[in-house]
């Protein structure tokens, strides 16, 4: 029995997310991602300025006029969502918990897939992944794919980004459009990830809050404790210097990661808690398209 609170949350991002895809990101969304290939339209008696190689001489034989085959671009395409529900996750310094900013973003991003008449998949992962649900189409599916994002409670705390990619690949046959949706608090996770580019469009998501790159000046030691493995310990924030290198130290995690997504060819789109996800998307989008282009 899903509660009340989360059936409302559900459609409050409905309403949210399908005026957005709408008005923005539906035609962003097409405008990036293309077909697999081409598959067959039709058999037509040739005309002048048609390409010679695409006449189909059975047909011609059998009917003593020269035919060609056209053929359209196969537009169908499958869009998988893997949304990271670790223990990280569940942290907010604003109005929104990660995972509610990662919850509105799976939103988006399957309601544009349903708008193009694409499949959409999800995957759920912690340490391990936890749940799987094939891709469909439909605004039914599409609607249980964002109850599962935010109504699931995970069995796992830790984050395995290498197993859940590990799994990704053996599960899914056919190249997929990933969006991979995590803070990537998690290390050697490289190898999955470059294999995984190599068969699927991998686009990571990054999620973060301001407030864990920057402690205020609380003139005291803080003590805190990792969501993840339970951890407690101290955090030096009586003098600047203790600031200054937790936040150095956040600093090199992320230019880690950046060089990780450059290694593998890939582009990501970064999102911070305190602002709003659209711009970020919408860039994403364009820079992407406008590559095409080129």
């Amino acid at each position: 029995m899903i509660a009340p609170e989360i059936l409302a949350k559900v459609r409050r991002i409905e309403i949210l997310t399908g005026r957005l895809v709408a008005e923005t990101f539906a035609g962003e969304y097409l405008s990036v991602f293309k077909g697999r290939g081409m598959e067959f339209a039709e058999v037509r008696e040739y005309a002048p300025g048609d390409d010679v190689r695409s006449i189909d001489w059975n047909v011609t034989a059998r009917t003593g006029r020269l035919h060609i085959r056209r053929y359209s671009e196969e537009r169908e395409l499958t869009a998988v969502v893997a949304c990271d529900l670790s223990g990280s996750q569940f942290f907010g310094s604003g109005q929104s918990l990660k995972k509610e900013i990662a919850a509105e973003l799976s939103a988006i991003l399957a309601f544009s897939a349903l708008h193009n008449n694409d499949k959409v998949g999800l995957f759920l992962f912690t340490d391990s992944v936890e749940e799987y649900v094939p891709p469909k189409k439909g605004r039914t599916h599409v609607l249980h794919l964002i109850r599962d994002v935010l109504a699931y409670e995970p069995k796992g705390k830790g984050t395995e980004i290498a197993s859940a990619l590990d799994t990704i690949n053996r599960v899914l046959k056919r190249r997929a459009i990933l969006f991979l949706i995590s803070d990537f608090r998690d290390a050697g996770f490289e190898k999955s990830l470059r294999l995984a580019a190599l068969k699927h469009d991998v686009i990571p998501i990054l999620i973060a809050d301001p407030k864990e790159a920057s402690l205020p000046n609380a003139g005291a030691f803080l003590r805190a404790r990792d969501p993840e493995s339970g951890r407690r310990f101290l955090i030096d924030a009586s003098q600047k210097a203790g600031l200054l290198a937790y936040r150095k130290k956040e600093e090199e995690r992320l230019s880690r990661l950046s060089a990780i997504f450059t290694q593998s060819g890939l582009d990501a789109i970064r999102i911070n808690t305190e602002s709003s996800y659209i711009d970020p998307v919408v860039r994403f989008f364009r820079r992407r398209a406008k590559r095409l282009r080129r």
